[in-house]
């Protein structure tokens, strides 16, 4: 059977736009607990881009930069560099560092650097970029979470109710089946079943379907068997909750629209507000703020009516 390109890079990232606070809790909790969640957090995402397209350090592999605030009880406020790298690659250390430098150079303000390795070869571990000569000495330390190490922490995974559980689960079986798409298609049926069952919430399902369907993809005639198996698995456990997965797509659909148009006129939608767009899959409601999104005179009026709806709802 042929290989199908799981997209490693977009699952993930989208999984960090949407849950940042679920990923630094799975993943660095001690960052997470240093944080001033109530302060807000920003991607920056375009500006980065842009200082990476600057460089000359080759094929860029930037991911993400965000801005957050400290509890210190000072007016303090850092910077995030995240890079999620799926494959072994002897130039990554150095590329951490050049990233790092730059954004330091470009902000003036302190930065961590944090790496998520999703690679298939465990003794891979890069974690520092040095070099020394004549007294002079420079060096980057950087901490790193390797996905491989959770495959021994299996049933730990499958108790979490953190979406990167879920997430990482998906990653590691992707990988497992690279070769055995049948073998992916079981897997896939049975980590969303799994969320049914640990009693999942009807939203949480529907967010984090699209982060697994986006990682474990199938060939056509597999991904009809998976949606086949899916809605008759649904049927059988009379889920009256459960929206079927073509509804979901269609939700999806709206989802992004709405967010392109409000980038499209305004350049820049902040990330809580992309979430907030991301959970909501009533398809009637959607089309309304749909219609919103190329009316509304400004994002922060958008957002203020989307806020007025929920407390009302």
């Amino acid at each position: 059977m042929s290989e199908v390109k799981a997209d490693y890079d977009g699952a993930w990232k989208e999984g960090v736009e949407k849950y940042f606070e679920a990923f630094l809790t799975f993943f660095f909790p001690q960052i997470y607990s240093e944080i001033d969640w109530t302060r807000g957090y920003e991607f920056l995402d375009q500006e980065l881009q842009q200082l990476m397209r600057e460089s000359e350090v080759g094929k860029q592999f930037v991911d993400k930069l965000i801005k957050v605030w400290l509890n210190d009880g000072k007016e303090t406020w850092l910077l995030i560099h995240l890079e999620i790298q799926s494959q072994v690659d002897t130039g990554f250390p150095k590329r951490m560092f050049s990233y790092h430098y730059r954004i330091f150079d470009r902000y003036g303000q302190e930065v961590v650097s944090l790496a998520i390795l999703g690679d298939n070869q465990a003794s891979w571990r890069p974690q520092e970029y040095s070099y020394e000569r004549w007294g002079c000495r420079l060096s980057l330390q950087f901490p790193t979470v390797k996905l491989l190490d959770y495959q021994p922490r299996w049933s730990e995974l499958e108790q979490s109710d953190n979406p990167f559980a879920v997430l990482v689960m998906a990653h590691l079986r992707t990988q497992a089946t690279t070769q055995d798409l049948t073998g992916r298609l079981r897997w896939k049926l049975s980590l969303i079943k799994r969320m049914y069952e640990l009693g999942y919430s009807r939203d949480k399902i529907l967010q984090l379907f699209d982060l697994i369907d986006r990682l474990m993809a199938l060939p056509p005639n597999l991904d009809l068997s998976f949606k086949t198996e899916l809605k008759q698995f649904e049927d059988e456990q009379k889920m009256a909750y459960i929206t079927s997965i073509e509804r979901i797509e269609r939700s999806q659909t709206l989802q992004e629209s709405i967010v392109d148009i409000l980038e499209a006129r305004f350049n820049y939608v902040p990330p809580e507000l992309v979430e907030q767009i991301n959970q909501i899959y009533d398809h009637a409601r959607l089309k309304q703020l749909l219609k919103k999104a190329g009316i509304t005179a400004s994002v922060s009026d958008f957002q203020q009516q989307l806020s007025q709806e929920n407390t009302d709802t």
